[in-house]
């Protein structure tokens, strides 16, 4: 009997191109020595239902969508089987978390690395009760990715997110938060934060900081204090962008491994780029290489290449 493989995917993620090259990919895993069940997602919650219902008997789990299909699988394996192989042939519009471990576009190439990878192991982030892959986020642009409708996306890809980004600029909000990261307390007036364990949001690089660790028990946190003025929006951009290298009071930046946050309102956050509830207590904590994820070490434009667990 062959290693039990899940694989599930989103049939309408990116521009659908997973439905001329299923057949390919089951018959590579099947070729690396797996037996593969697999199930097209038909709802929201759906991938992380079904990854709960058969993780228990299955050697490993791979996903083809994006980043909000990962975080599906992400947290349902976090919910059974903390530690089960999960694999990610990304599919989406952005693929930020992906990009930020040069996992291939080629939806056949990601297949082959998975089956000749190693076991990378990562940091996940637990938010209350859900868990997380890349970023927890608050506040302004945090709903464009899941009001952008999925036809824009598909066509137009970046320039959606731009287009919807920008009815944000009308409607800033702002939220008086108490923070606690790691002992230190902050607090405020702000319009936007995110917690994160990725080199790329919203397919741009460096606005988390440019020595991101995504194995190193810590997340980038990232707080904007609300603007009063459209010179202090610009100010705020700039820093944001890395395009002034100074430091900027509107903006908080550290590193942390537990961060709470309290608000007099609820706020809605996305986890993933998908819609996260909304709350005015969250508890967000690092967890340290708990998903051990297929890369191919071999492929030279991996980074973090000395953090690699066993040969699977």
């Amino acid at each position: 009997m062959g290693k039990k493989l899940l694989f599930v995917y989103n049939m309408h993620s990116g521009k659908g191109m997973i439905k001329d090259r299923l057949a390919d990919i089951i018959d590579i895993f099947t070729q690396g020595g797996y037996d593969v069940i697999a199930h097209p997602t038909q709802a929201v919650g759906d991938a992380t239902r079904f990854v709960r219902n058969y993780a228990a008997m299955s050697d490993c789990v791979v996903c083809s969508g994006g980043d909000g299909t990962l975080d599906e699988v992400v947290d349902g394996v976090m919910d059974t089987i903390p530690g089960l192989p999960v694999g990610y042939i990304p599919a989406g519009s952005t693929n930020d978390f992906a990009n930020s471990l040069a996992i291939p576009r080629d939806m056949l190439q990601a297949a082959r690395d998975i089956v000749l990878g190693d076991l990378y192991q990562c940091d996940v982030g637990a938010f209350n009760d859900k868990f997380f892959t890349y970023v927890a986020a608050f506040g302004m642009f945090t709903n464009v990715s899941y009001e952008t409708d999925q036809t824009l996306k598909n066509n137009l890809g970046h320039l959606a997110y731009l287009l919807q980004a920008g009815k944000e600029v009308f409607r800033i909000p702002s939220y008086h938060l108490v923070i606690q990261a790691d002992g230190r307390r902050i607090e405020g007036n702000y319009t936007y934060g995110m917690i994160t364990n990725t080199r790329v949001v919203g397919g741009m690089r460096n606005l988390t900081g440019t020595s991101v660790d995504m194995n190193d028990g810590l997340f980038e946190v990232t707080l904007v204090r609300t603007p009063t003025n459209p010179i202090e929006v610009n100010e705020i951009v700039q820093n944001l962008l890395n395009i002034n290298e100074n430091s900027s009071p509107l903006v908080d930046k550290l590193k942390a491994h537990r961060i709470v946050i309290d608000s007099s309102e609820e706020i809605a956050w996305t986890l993933d780029g998908e819609y996260g509830d909304s709350h005015n207590h969250v508890n967000i904590e690092n967890c340290y290489k708990k998903l051990n994820l297929f890369l191919n070490r071999r492929n030279k434009s991996y980074p973090d290449q000395n953090n690699v667990a066993e040969k699977h």
